[in-house]
């Protein structure tokens, strides 16, 4: 049987996509205040945006537990699987990975578990999982399959703006963007997740310009890719902002003859970026 793929819900997947990938998606959890730990396909992005916008309650997040992915593992050895490749984000901004290995060592000598740390987030850890799939489907083995979605990974850039960084700060997921946040009443800073860890890419004065320097970064990067021969694909999140999400699609579309995918963040993410985010990843196939 082939090998089962499992990754989490900041892979930004619907449940539909998810099906049709063959793909389980272990959540991680938002919690709300004093009302406790939820999982993050039962609140949705604009449920946390709004929460955020309000200030009322404090929002944070956590990893799945260990017993969640082994119940995911033998959920995918009981349906006759080989093995499992289990992608995840970046373990630099998530004990997600630590939490997977954990659950890999529990059924040592039950299952082949194999652990990708993908070293992204968001819509390139998607096209990661996408990838891995692929193999998978086409009776890869677990080790080709995780080559796959580090390949992917690997390959794949993410911009994103947004409208603060105390959402960044607060859940410490800032990273070497800390430098920024004495004068971000000042600017518009644009983003970029490299190392995987969120990173200060460049500043500037307004929403409008920052919006418009992702497009043109995207452009490179799409005009970069098929200089090598390569397809391309590219995906549009956004929380909070489907408006201005829209016109950079529109653009990148004009200019790049592509038809980005327009995607709304997880709710885990969006608790740590807040309304007003947008971002572009571009994953060369």
């Amino acid at each position: 049987m082939p090998v089962h793929v499992v990754t989490d819900t900041t892979a930004c997947l619907s449940v539909d996509a998810a099906r049709r990938e063959g793909v389980t998606v272990v959540p991680l959890h938002v919690s709300v205040g004093g009302r406790g730990s939820v999982p993050a396909r039962e609140i949705t992005p604009s449920e946390v945006a709004d929460l955020l916008l309000q200030g009322r309650e404090r929002l944070s997040t956590s990893r799945p537990s260990p017993g969640e992915f082994a119940e995911a593992y033998r959920e995918a050895a009981r349906a006759g699987a080989s093995g499992v490749v289990s992608v995840h984000l970046s373990s630099r901004v998530s004990g997600t990975v630590e939490a997977a290995e954990l659950a890999r060592d529990q059924l040592a000598g039950e299952l082949a578990v194999e652990v990708v740390d993908s070293g992204v987030l968001g819509m390139a850890l998607g096209y990661a999982v996408r990838a891995a799939s692929s193999v998978a489907a086409g009776g890869g083995s677990a080790r080709e399959v995780a080559d796959a979605a580090l390949r992917r990974a690997a390959e794949s850039r993410t911009w994103f703006c947004v409208d603060t960084l105390d959402h960044l700060r607060r859940g410490g997921r800032i990273g070497l963007a800390q430098a920024l946040v004495g004068s971000a009443l000042a600017i518009k800073p644009i983003l970029t997740v490299r190392d995987g860890e969120v990173h200060p890419l460049e500043r500037v004065r307004t929403r409008a310009k920052a919006h418009q320097r992702l497009v043109d970064l995207a452009v490179e990067a799409v005009e970069g890719a098929r200089a090598e021969g390569r397809e391309v694909e590219v995906a549009v999140q956004q929380l909070g902002a489907q408006e201005a999400a829209e016109r950079i699609s529109g653009e990148l579309r004009e200019r790049t003859g592509l038809v980005p995918e327009l995607t709304e963040l997880d709710p885990v993410i969006s608790v740590h970026v807040g309304p007003g985010t947008v971002g572009v990843t571009v994953a060369p196939v």
